[in-house]
């Protein structure tokens, strides 16, 4: 009988060695099939070409897209999905109506002006400004060469809705709207979660909350910071050094967000100046009384917050308002009854909670100026710029622009629905104009009058979130999103965070309008972001994926331009760039200094 070979066996030896190189070959063979299917998964929507539209559609709502394999995949559009229109959309609600009036006052403005407003945008500079208001960045390669297989006239309406959808639309607003209310401070120590605050915020955005019903919460927030995150409104306060919410910020803070008006100045003494008034103004449907605001309106407002206690583990509980405070000339502290500044008609009987009554009072729909305050905060995320000189001190005795009026009742009709206000702004005229007049016979020249008659779409900078989401994003064929890798998600968190601190971020106070200092332009000129984002890397960059996947040079310089400024190039620059990159001696390097250009252009910097 044979006897079985030994371990140390030339056979034996043979086999072994044979089997770990087939296990290091099939190791070698995963990892390159795994880079080149990351690779393939980047590289999807890199067709400079648009698809022919009578074989785009496959089914009601959605269009087809070739990924980089060759299949057909079904995309998702808005329109004629289930959920995505409000009830009273969806019932027709009027918004034809509130069109109209819109038109026509924005139309008698610029008449009563004696100018001429400049014309329609092009749909690739309106639905810029769509993503960078709605989600902080520029549009993605892949969003343009979507877009383009969808009939032109839908192209906005469809990406507005796809926006409104976008998990990133709720985070970005969150954002926006956690500044507004507890600042962009961390807070106190263990007491106050901003984080938790702001993912609440994004989790009410995009369960449609009513505006109304959510500030009613936030203002009778009850509970531990942890478990109830609406109650780090309060504990933001805390900081006082009596553990307590302080009613003082807590007053100064309700009116600048929930209702547009700085009382702060009344907390020390009278408003002797003029520049707080209080009364029952014609267009909110009183008296047009008016009278300058006193100490007594300030903290009658901040005893309200007194009825919040701070109980140990039982958190933030409502209890009776007890409040004093010494009035200036005063010798002596008085006890200060809850009362409001303005239609104190409007407010419940004294029999209610008194944070219940104050919540109910700042919504009530006839308090005109709760939802005033709104709308411009909404219009100015969507503009970049307030349509007065303020987005946060509305005066009770200026009536409101003829526009806000109108939308501020329109969203009290929709049963303050956030997102029926943003498409009835974004299809106003006022934001689908251009901001240039037209070139040829009929040019004029656009002067700071014409924005301010909304003649324009005014010129504003991007904020600093805004000009780190648009530098990332050009830097990416695909759209980043909570779709994208999770190595993708975290390199672009740490690319934001380090060109936010060294590019500057103002804020709570991020709308104050500011030129450009020299070390913000060296930050985009010489920065680690800029230069990351330009580089021919051939696995996540746009530069590397144009210059190996474009038809030509021509498709390469237009595919650029799209990913970067999210328009095409002239005639003139798509020759002077094509040539240049034909010209070049190491061809790589030329689409590296054309990106490296247009990442550093006034154009990429400003929203117009």
């Amino acid at each position: 009988m044979d006897t079985p070979p030994t371990t140390d066996t030339p056979l034996a030896t043979g086999r072994a060695s044979m089997r770990d190189r087939l296990q290091s070959f099939g190791k070698v063979g995963i990892l390159i099939v795994l880079m080149l299917g990351t690779f393939a998964f980047l590289t999807t929507g890199m067709s400079p070409e648009p698809a022919r539209r009578d074989a785009e559609v496959s089914r009601p709502g959605a269009v087809q897209r070739t990924s980089a394999t060759g299949a057909i995949d079904d995309l998702d559009l808005p329109g004629q999905v289930s959920g995505t229109a409000s009830p009273r959309e969806a019932a027709g609600s009027g918004s034809e109506t509130v069109q109209f009036a819109l038109s026509r006052q924005w139309k008698d403005q610029i008449a009563a002006a004696g100018l001429e407003a400049a014309p329609p945008a092009d749909w690739l500079t309106v639905c810029r400004r769509l993503s960078l208001a709605l989600v902080g960045s520029g549009m993605s390669l892949e969003e343009v060469r979507l877009l383009e297989r969808v009939p032109e006239d839908e192209r906005i309406q469809r990406h507005r809705d796809a926006l409104l959808r976008d998990p990133r639309f709720h985070d970005y607003w969150a954002e926006r709207f956690t500044r507004f209310y507890v600042g962009a401070d961390e807070g106190p120590f263990l007491v106050y979660r901003r984080r938790r605050f702001r993912t609440w915020l994004s989790d009410q955005i995009a369960s449609q909350r009513p505006y109304d019903a959510l500030v009613r919460q936030l203002i009778t927030a009850e509970g531990l910071w942890t478990d109830r995150p609406e109650v780090n409104f309060y504990t933001v306060t805390f900081d006082s050094g009596d553990e307590q919410p302080d009613p003082i910020r807590l007053a100064a803070r309700t009116c600048r967000a929930f209702l547009g008006l700085r009382i702060d100045c009344v907390e020390c003494h009278d408003d002797f100046l003029g520049n707080v008034s209080m009364g029952d103004p014609t267009w909110m449907g009183g008296e047009g009384d008016f009278r300058g605001g006193t100490q007594q309106d300030f903290h009658g407002l901040a005893a309200f917050f007194t009825a919040a206690k701070a109980k140990g583990l039982q958190g933030i509980r409502n209890s009776q308002a007890k409040y004093h405070y010494q009035y200036l000339y005063e010798t002596e502290e008085e006890e200060v009854a809850p009362e409001v500044p303005f239609r104190r008609d409007l407010l419940p009987n004294s029999e209610a909670n008194d944070r219940k009554r104050l919540a109910q009072w700042i919504t009530h729909p006839e308090n005109l100026q709760f939802s005033r305050a709104f709308v411009v905060r909404v219009w100015t995320l969507l503009f970049g710029g307030p349509p007065s000189a303020s987005v946060d001190d509305l005066p009770l005795d200026e009536s409101p622009h003829p526009m806000i009026l109108t939308l501020s009742h329109a969203f009290i009709d929709s049963g303050y629905d956030m997102r029926h206000l943003i498409r009835l702004i974004t299809d106003s005229p006022a934001f689908r104009v251009d901001s240039q007049s037209p070139s040829g016979e009929g040019a004029f020249e656009i002067t700071a009058r014409h924005e301010q008659a909304m003649a324009a779409f005014p010129i504003t900078r991007l904020r600093a979130e805004q000009v780190a989401g648009a530098v990332i994003q050009a830097g990416r064929v695909k759209t980043l999103d909570r779709e994208s890798s999770l190595l993708l998600q975290l390199q672009q968190f740490g690319s934001r965070n380090d060109f936010l601190t060294r590019y500057g971020d103002l804020g709570e106070d991020e709308f104050e309008r500011e030129t450009a200092t020299i070390p913000q332009r060296l930050v985009l000129l010489n920065g680690k972001l800029t230069s990351e984002t330009s580089s021919w890397n051939p696995v996540l960059n746009t530069s590397a994926h144009v210059g190996l996947f474009a038809a030509d040079e021509a498709a390469v310089v237009e595919s650029l331009y799209l990913a970067n400024l999210n328009r095409y190039p002239t005639e003139l620059e798509s020759e002077h760039f094509a040539a240049r990159i034909t010209d070049a001696e190491i061809r790589r390097a030329a689409i590296v200094d054309l990106v490296w250009v247009l990442l550093n252009s006034s154009e990429m910097a400003w929203n117009h």
